[in-house]
């Protein structure tokens, strides 16, 4: 089997959650929200909940009665234990992405939920495209400065890799504005989110290349009010661990039904010349 590229250094993501500042962490405020309207729109208690998290002192007060369990590479998690799991603000740091959600599965009792919420490919792309313009700029090359994150069209199939039933992916946008790209900056390491990359560069930066960045960025994504704009992509991943009872998708041409009929449409033919 062919071994899974290393993207993350691990040490560096803890280190840079130690450091977290609880008043930044307006990304998980946002999650727990979603997940809490979620799960009050399920005809269902969950009786034994685990959240697998990096952040444990948040997502405790916003769950007392769950357990924590630290997003590691190989999961504390006990097979056939719960009938939820949360995996939160996490999995876009997971070298091994679709590891951790066997992992959760096989703790889910049959017919259990998995919630997944993390950073989408959307997340601070204005920053990126600043970086690498400067970079190339300045330096007259760019390197690795924000972590790659899935594509909401490629997430879904992650559940369905990882043996889940009922699988959906969504995403929702959640625009920041900021003084500047420095106080962005600066918050972003507040909120344990800046670079864990083991290819990323080990010096720091040049401060022209900083100062090109924010003027970039300035000119192509400044707001009304004079502030700039930081996009976060919020991904959730939803799944069921298969059971009895479950509903399943039908056969391709089984239906009995035209969708036609049930949009009340005129059906157009396909001109065979058009293909």
């Amino acid at each position: 089997m062919e071994k899974m590229p290393t993207l993350f250094d691990r040490r560096t993501v803890q280190h840079n959650r130690a450091r977290a500042d609880a008043d930044a962490l307006f990304l998980h405020d946002a999650l727990a929200t979603e997940l809490h309207e979620r799960l009050n729109e399920v005809n269902r208690t969950f009786t034994s909940i685990a959240i697998v998290t990096g952040f444990p002192d948040f997502w405790a007060q916003a769950f007392p009665a769950a357990t924590i369990v630290a997003d590691e590479d190989v999961l504390e998690l006990q097979p056939g234990a719960h009938d939820l799991v949360l995996h939160v603000m996490a999995l876009h740091w997971a070298n091994d992405p679709v590891g951790q959600l066997v992992q959760c599965r096989h703790a889910l009792k049959p017919d259990g939920l998995l919630l997944c919420g993390f950073l989408g490919g959307q997340t601070l792309h204005e920053l990126r495209a600043s970086l690498a313009e400067a970079e190339a700029i300045v330096a007259g090359g760019i390197s690795p400065r924000i972590a790659p994150m899935g594509e909401i069209r490629d997430l879904g199939a992650l559940l369905q890799r990882a043996g889940f039933a009922l699988p959906v992916a969504d995403a929702t946008p959640l625009t920041a504005s900021y003084a500047n790209a420095f106080h962005l900056m600066h918050d972003l390491r507040k909120m344990g989110e800046t670079n864990a990359m083991i290819d990323r560069i080990r010096h720091m930066t040049r401060r022209n290349v900083m100062t090109e960045t924010a003027s970039i960025y300035a000119e192509h994504f400044t707001n009304e009010d004079g502030r700039v704009d930081a996009t976060f992509e919020l991904i959730t991943l939803t799944g069921w661990a298969p059971g009895d009872g479950q509903q399943q998708p039908l056969r391709p041409g089984s239906a009995t039904t035209r969708l036609a009929d049930a949009l009340d449409a005129v059906e157009t033919p396909l001109d065979p010349s058009d293909t």
